[in-house]
């Protein structure tokens, strides 16, 4: 059994060199790949491990980069269909997209 509160008081990592925003789950990550192009961010893919899914790790990686962008003055260009899926039900990330 998985200890999920433990790994939700874990902070997500910025990993540039890798393109990469990672929530470490001790075995394995949650991670969300990206490539920057000035100043706009593609989110390429949101993913979890499938026995960690359904408690929120995903939306977690996703907030900690669209934050990110946030305070970097990143525009994003949500490739992945959680981080549009996110962005649609959190409106307060809208005006991040690239138009």
């Amino acid at each position: 059994m998985y200890n999920f509160a433990y790994y939700m008081n874990h902070e997500v990592k910025h990993l540039p060199e890798a393109s990469q925003f990672v929530l470490d789950l001790g075995d394995k990550s949650a991670h969300a790949d990206y490539h920057l192009s000035g100043n706009i961010m593609t989110i390429i893919h949101v993913y979890t491990p499938p026995e960690y899914r359904g408690h929120g790790i995903a939306a977690e990686v996703t907030k900690f980069a669209l934050d990110y962008c946030r305070d970097n003055k990143l525009k994003v260009i949500p490739k992945c269909p959680y981080a549009r899926d996110y962005i649609d039900r959190h409106k307060e990330y809208e005006s991040l997209q690239a138009r």
